[in-house]
C-alpha cells in the first residue's frame, strides 16, 4: 500500500471502534468527525497528504525495500550520513509544517519502530521470536503508513513507591495471564497522547525497573490496535474551546488529546508481543537499540521548528507595535535568536559525529542529544514569557472573528490599529500570540514540552551518569600536579 492520503487515514480513523470518554461522554465511533477530535485529526490528515504533494515528496518518501512503494522516510534505516539527513529532512518537512506544535506527529514513534527493529538481535536475547515480531510489526506499520502513539508510566497514585507496590499492585497495567496464544493485560497507564486519533497503541517498557521478580508482571513491550477489545480511554476536556482558526489559531489545528489508558483484562496476540519479563533488558529498552537516539533525533528537529516560530512571532509583534528599537526588546529577540541557532548546532554536531551501533544503524552522536534534551525544556518555557512581555495588555484587548463582521469595525479599524497592521490584522496577530502565550493551548504545551522526555531532575542524574567526565577531570589534576617554571 505505501503512503495513505489523509482522507484514508480519516476513514480508517472512523471504521474503528475505539472506547473513548470525554467530557462525559463516551465515544466509540465516527472518531474523526467528533468535535473534540475533528480539527488535529483533519492537522494530521494534512501530514498524510504532504506526502503525495510534488513539492515534499522527495524529502518525505523513500522506495520501501520489500514492496517497492514509497513509504514515509522516518522509516528509513540510516546506514550513511545521507540516509540520516533524509530521515531528518523528512521531520523537518512535517515540523515547520505544524510549527512544532504536534508533539505525537507519526515521524516520532516511526523513529522508535525503525530503531527497534533493526536490533532484531537484541529482542532475540529473550526470545528469537520477540525479534521476529518487532521486525515483522515495524514492516507492518511502515507498509500501511500506520500512525502510532505510546503510553509508558503508571498512574500518578503514589510515587514514593513502585509501580509494583501501589495499590497493592492493583493499578498500574501488568501481566495477569500468560497464554500459548498470548497475555492479558489489566490496569492503567499514562499518558497517551492522540490516542483516540491513532491506528496503535504502542505499550513499552516504564520508567526503570528495579529488576526484582515483584516487576516481572510490568516488564513487557507490545503493541495493539487503538480499538483493541478492553481498552478504555480517559480523556480530558479538549483546550480547544470551539473557536476558529481566526480565534484560536492554534488550539483550532494542533490541540492533541491527552488520555489515561485502562486495559481491562486486554488480550495481547503472542505475535505483537516484542519483551515479556526481563525487567533488565525493560530498562534497556531504548538505550541499548538505539530507540532513544533516533526518538530525540525526531523531538531536536522539531523543537528547532517551534523555537524558529517564537522567534518569528515575536519579531512580528515588535515591529507590528514598533518596540523592536528598545533595547529591552532586543535583548530578548536575541536570545531567542540565540536559541534557534544553539539548537541547530546540537543537531548538526550530533549528526556530524553519528557512528554506526552494532545493529548497522547510523546513530547520532547520544551525548549532544542528550544535552540537548536537557537544555529545551527548560528554554522552552521562556518562549510564551517572551511573547507576554511584547503584546503585553494587547493580549486582553481583543475582540473576536465575529466582531470583525459586525458593526464594531469601524472602532476595531481605527483604536486597534497597530504601526504597521490594520486593526483587523493586528487582532488576528494578537490572537495567535494569545493562543501561543496565555492560553490553556499554550499553558498546556509548556507543561508537555518541561517533561516530555520525564522529570527534568531525573533526567540530569540520567545525563551525568552517562557522561564520561574522566577526561576533563584528568586534565584538571594534571594541570594541578604540572611543576611550577
Amino acid at each position: 500500500m505505501g503512503i495513505r492520503t489523509g482522507q484514508q487515514y480519516l476513514d480508517k480513523l472512523n471504521s474503528m471502534r475505539p472506547h473513548v470518554v470525554i467530557d462525559g461522554e463516551v465515544v466509540t465511533e465516527n472518531i474523526a468527525d467528533h468535535p473534540a477530535f475533528a480539527t488535529v485529526a483533519r492537522t494530521y490528515a494534512e501530514l498524510f497528504d504532504l506526502q503525495h504533494a510534488p513539492e515534499h515528496r522527495a524529502a518525505l518518501t523513500y522506495t520501501s525495500p520489500t514492496t517497492g512503494d514509497p513509504v514515509n522516510a522516518s522509516f528509513l534505516r540510516p546506514t550513511t550520513p545521507e540516509e540520516l539527513a533524509h530521515r531528518r529532512e523528512a521531520i523537518r518537512t512535517w515540523a515547520e509544517y505544524s510549527h512544532g506544535f504536534l508533539g505525537r506527529s507519526g515521524d516520532y514513534m516511526n523513529s522508535s519502530l525503525t530503531a527497534l527493529a533493526s536490533a532484531e538481535k537484541w529482542f532475540a536475547q529473550a526470545d528469537p521470536q520477540f525479534g521476529e515480531n518487532i521486525r515483522n510489526y515495524y514492516e507492518y506499520c511502515r507498509e500501511n503508513d500506520l500512525l502510532a502513539t505510546h503510553t509508558l508510566i503508571p498512574p500518578q497514585v503514589n510515587r514514593s513507591e513502585s509501580a509494583a507496590q501501589q495499590g497493592g499492585g492493583q493499578l498500574a497495567a501488568r501481566i495477569v495471564e500468560e497464554r500459548e496464544d498470548g497475555i492479558v493485560v489489566h490496569g492503567a497507564r499514562m499518558l497517551a497522547t492522540v490516542a483516540p486519533i491513532a491506528d496503535e497503541l504502542l505499550v513499552f517498557p516504564s520508567t526503570v525497573l528495579r529488576g526484582g521478580p515483584e516487576d516481572a508482571p510490568y516488564s513487557y513491550a507490545f503493541a495493539i490496535p487503538n480499538d483493541a477489545p478492553g481498552v478504555r480511554y480517559l480523556c480530558r476536556t479538549s483546550l480547544h474551546n470551539g473557536g476558529s482558526t481566526f480565534d484560536e489559531p492554534l488550539a483550532a489545528r494542533y490541540e492533541e488529546m491527552d488520555a489515561v489508558v485502562v486495559f481491562d483484562n486486554v488480550f495481547v496476540p503472542k505475535e505483537r508481543i516484542f519483551l515479556l519479563g526481563h525487567p533488565e533488558l525493560c530498562n534497556g529498552f531504548y538505550s541499548e537499540t538505539g530507540a532513544g537516539a533516533l526518538m530525540t533525533h525526531q523531538v531536536v528537529t522539531r523543537t528547532i521548528a517551534k523555537s524558529e516560530f517564537f522567534l518569528g512571532l515575536a519579531s512580528e509583534i515588535a515591529d507590528s507595535i514598533g518596540i523592536d528599537g528598545f533595547q529591552h526588546i532586543q535583548e530578548d529577540l536575541a536570545e531567542l535568536i540565540t536559541d534557534v541557532e544553539i539548537g541547530k548546532a546540537l543537531l548538526r554536531a550530533a549528526e556530524a559525529d553519528a557512528e554506526l551501533n552494532e545493529f548497522g544503524v547510523l546513530l547520532p552522536k547520544w551525548d549532544t542529544l542528550n544535552a540537548a534534551r536537557n537544555w529545551y525544556p527548560k528554554i522552552a518555557q521562556r518562549f510564551p514569557e517572551i511573547i507576554r512581555k511584547f503584546a503585553a495588555s494587547g493580549l486582553m484587548a481583543l475582540p473576536g472573528e465575529a466582531d470583525i463582521a459586525s458593526n464594531a469595525l469601524p472602532d476595531i479599524e481605527r483604536y486597534l490599529q497597530a504601526k504597521s497592521l490594520t486593526g483587523p490584522e493586528r487582532v488576528k496577530l494578537f490572537k495567535l500570540a494569545s493562543d501561543a502565550s496565555i492560553s490553556g493551548f499554550s499553558g498546556r504545551q509548556s507543561l508537555y514540552e518541561y517533561f516530555f522526555f520525564g522529570d527534568p531532575v531525573r533526567m540530569a542524574g540520567a545525563l551525568l551518569k552517562s557522561y564520561d567526565r574522566e577526561p576533563v577531570r584528568a586534565r584538571v589534576r594534571a594541570f594541578l600536579n604540572r611543576p611550577s617554571s
